[in-house]
């Protein structure tokens, strides 16, 4: 069982509704600001951070497309 904050738990349900596509910083700060707080895009990269060294050895990765954004990608083996 992997330990997920509210905000990781948002980021990552984000990613799967999008799995194989690229989400944008903006749309990621979209999403988290719901709960009625501001995010910064370096908190996101922090909250990408923290979940991909929770998912690390799952089936799937979070991709980085430099100055654009983030994807969800299933590990093949």
């Amino acid at each position: 069982m992997i330990k997920l904050s509210a905000r990781e738990l948002g980021l990552l349900e984000v990613l799967l509704q999008r799995t194989g596509r690229l989400v944008s910083k903006d749309q990621l700060v979209e999403r988290l600001c719901e709960w009625g707080e501001e995010v910064s895009n370096n908190a996101i990269e922090v909250y990408i951070h923290r979940l991909r060294k929770k998912i690390q050895k799952g089936p799937i990765r979070i991709a980085t497309a430099r100055g654009l954004g983030y994807s969800l990608e299933k590990i093949s083996n």
